[in-house]
């Protein structure tokens, strides 16, 4: 029988604890598509947790059956899945001989002050400030008006793929919404190279792999991209077909944070019609993002 590293307790008992908090868990509770039809077990599947964790069902199974040992990150990762409150997380630790210090979490970002400076001069151009994994982390109202009201998506959801994944008008919104997600999908590859244990990150590819499959198909192809430049087609409902050129600047101050602003040249009809967009907005009273405090 395994023993865990630092102590007699066998690893199968760390297994039983994983399958009686798994099955406490249904998947509406973690924001999993819930069907009508009968489940064999109680709570979730072991390849539902693994999917929420982003790891393999294999090694997951593997950890419920007592065959091997599970890392500090990939405890913190099941603790979250689990819903674990911090005793029992710190009991999970112990089962499996781990130290029950937490993984570093970096802190909440808020938008540089010169970018938001930059973006609230912005009136006739929609534009978006993106931190860490895409975060949405400023807006004006051009941008609001130009893909969605981001005020209406809760904070913790305010995130550029997971929209574009979840958000069913986005779909419809671009003229090439396959193109565009893939793009998203291999930007959020770049970011986990740089940052392999955030995570937030882990939680969003988890909970998106679980949700789309053409994602986890994605996700699985490894393809990397950065934010550069290009140019997309929308099919806005208000104002028809627009050909916006975007552009992404890098703030100096902070490399995760990055300014895209979308543009058409002038006098062409996509610069008309985001005259017409522009005037649309304040009509709306279409809100930018929150002041910095």
């Amino acid at each position: 029988m395994l023993k865990s590293m630092t102590g007699n307790v066998p690893l199968n008992e760390l297994g039983e604890f994983l399958k009686k908090r798994r099955a406490e868990l249904s998947p509406r509770t973690v924001g999993l598509p819930d069907s009508d039809r009968p489940r064999r077990v109680a709570g979730l599947r072991r390849e539902e947790v693994a999917q929420l964790a982003s790891i393999s069902t294999d090694y997951y199974m593997r950890l419920e059956q007592g065959r091997m040992q599970a890392s500090a990150p990939v405890l913190d990762v099941l603790a979250r899945v689990l819903r674990l409150d911090d005793d029992e997380r710190g009991y999970l630790f112990q089962l499996a001989g781990k130290t029950t210090t937490r993984t570093r979490r970096r802190g909440r970002q808020k938008v540089q002050p010169q970018l938001q400076r930059v973006l609230d001069d912005l009136t006739a151009t929609p534009a978006i400030v993106q931190g860490r994994r895409g975060d949405i982390l400023a807006w004006n109202p051009l941008a609001a008006a130009l893909v969605t009201d981001f005020s209406r998506v809760p904070e913790k959801h305010r995130n550029y793929p997971r929209i574009q994944f979840t958000e069913p008008a986005m779909r419809t919104l671009y003229a090439d919404w396959e193109t565009s997600a893939q793009i998203s999908v291999a930007q959020l590859r770049m970011e986990a190279a740089k940052y392999p244990e955030d995570p937030r990150l882990i939680e969003l590819v988890g909970e998106l792999s679980t949700r789309d499959q053409q994602f986890a198909r994605w996700w699985a192809d490894h393809r990397v991209a950065s934010r550069t430049v290009g140019t997309k087609t929308l099919n806005h409902p208000v104002v028809g077909e627009l050909v916006l050129d975007w552009d992404t600047l890098t703030a100096n101050t902070d490399p995760d944070q990055h300014l895209t602003v979308w543009t058409a040249a002038p006098g062409s009809p996509t610069h008309e019609r985001l005259s017409i967009l522009a005037s649309w907005a304040a009509d709306q009273n279409l809100p930018a993002s929150p002041p910095l405090t």
